[in-house]
């Protein structure tokens, strides 16, 4: 079969008809490759279907790809120093939490303050004639404040480890810890205020 010339134009009467090279007219027929103006080529067109084909392929295939480390579903890396099991992670845990306790006392001034007044809180907290609700209450308050400022204090190391530079969200991250630890250090005050102040007032008013 011999292939026509590209233009193809279609005469009066309806019929096909094409001009070649030399501008002569010639019919077309059946199955003839036929390339009209501005319409793409039948293996464009093949290779077109292929790209739509190798598209899905790729998509599919994308699916089964391992997920990257940023993306909050992948697994999270090995990590040797969690592999201890029942009594040696307990073991462990104990161990690093008496060394933080140490770091926090030798390093942190204000959670030895707090510590200070915990340790004169909590006696007062377990004689005090109260509910034991209210006990309960007073004591956890000050517990609450230690645990705030061991919080605050693993923050700051955190964000000191990362720069020591400057920085605006450096700051803010530290000035948040340490709001933390005021709205704790209120809730204590306003919790023996109302639990043990009614007391105070009236041994006062009894000793008077």
């Amino acid at each position: 079969m011999q292939n026509r010339p590209s233009i193809a134009r279609r005469a009066p009467n309806g019929a096909l008809s094409a001009l070649d090279a030399d501008g002569n007219t010639a019919s077309i027929e059946p199955f003839d490759d036929v390339a009209h103006p501005g319409a793409p080529d039948q293996g464009d067109h093949a290779h077109g279907l292929k790209g739509v084909n190798g598209a899905s392929d790729i998509q599919h295939d994308a699916q089964h790809e391992p997920l990257s480390p940023d993306d909050p579903f992948a697994p999270l890396p090995f990590n040797p120093y969690k592999g201890n099991r029942g009594l040696t992670r307990a073991w462990h845990a104990m161990k690093n939490s008496l060394a933080g306790f140490r770091v926090a006392i030798r390093e942190e001034s204000a959670f030895r303050q707090e510590l200070t007044l915990a340790a004169i809180l909590i006696p007062c907290g377990v004689l005090v004639p109260v509910e034991p609700v209210s006990r309960v209450l007073l004591l956890g308050s000050v517990l609450l404040v230690l645990i705030v400022e061991l919080l605050n204090s693993s923050v700051e190391a955190a964000i000191d480890r990362i720069s020591l530079e400057r920085h605006e969200l450096s700051r803010r991250a530290k000035d948040l810890g340490s709001a933390a630890v005021m709205v704790a250090l209120g809730m204590c005050v306003m919790t023996w205020l109302l639990l043990v102040g009614p007391l105070v007032v009236r041994w006062v008013k009894a000793w008077l």
